[in-house]
Formats: C-alpha cells, sequence, structure tokens
C-alpha cells in the first residue's frame, strides 16, 4: 500500500533523508563528456515519454494484438527508440541541456571561489 505526500510533507521527507545521509547531493562534473551523455540520456527518456503519450492512443485489438504483454513490450521498445533517437541527434534537446549544465556549473563555482 502506498501513501502519497503532498507537496510539502514531500519536501520534509526529502529534507530529512537528505539530512541524514540518504541521499546524495550531485557533484558538478568537470568533464564535459559526462554533462554530454547525461543530457543525451535526459533526452532520450524525455522523446520516450513524448512518444508513449503518441503511442498512448492507438488500438491494439486484434487477431495478434492486445493484452498485458503488449503494453509491456511497448514501453520496451519506446524507451529504445528514445535512446535511439538521441543518440542520432534527436529534437535538439541533449545541447541545450549540456550548455545549461555547464553554465550553472562554472556559475556555482564561481560563486563558490573565495
Amino acid at each position: 500500500m502506498t501513501t502519497s505526500l503532498s507537496g510539502s510533507d514531500f519536501l520534509t521527507a526529502q529534507t530529512a533523508q537528505l539530512q541524514a545521509g540518504r541521499i546524495q547531493t550531485p557533484v558538478a562534473t568537470k568533464d564535459a563528456v559526462r554533462a554530454q551523455k547525461a543530457a543525451q540520456e535526459f533526452e532520450g527518456v524525455f522523446v520516450s515519454q513524448m512518444l508513449g503519450q503518441m503511442f498512448s492512443g492507438l488500438s491494439t485489438d486484434g487477431p495478434f494484438g492486445g493484452g498485458q504483454g503488449e503494453a509491456m513490450f511497448r514501453s520496451l521498445m519506446l524507451d529504445e527508440y528514445g535512446k535511439q533517437m538521441a543518440s542520432q541527434g534527436g529534437i535538439g534537446l541533449a545541447s541545450h541541456i549540456t550548455s545549461e549544465l555547464l553554465k550553472q556549473q562554472e556559475a556555482a563555482k564561481a560563486g563558490a571561489a573565495p
């Protein structure tokens, strides 16, 4: 049984876990390649979610379609579509995310420097 938390309760729970050391804070990368990889993975997930919404309205009834198996394998297929699209250039989101990640890290580093 799962319970849902309101926004403030969720933040309070997350803060408590962070202070208890159960959640690690993100660490800035000095490697632009790692930032690019993270941005590309994010774009792959984003594209998969977009495709999932696009495919959700399709009817799968018929002699060879439907059922729980198709729903499971469709999600796996869409995940792979998203990864492949992102690795081939995607929708251009990864390059923007990479530049913003690096800008934010440089700004944080400049602000932390004495």
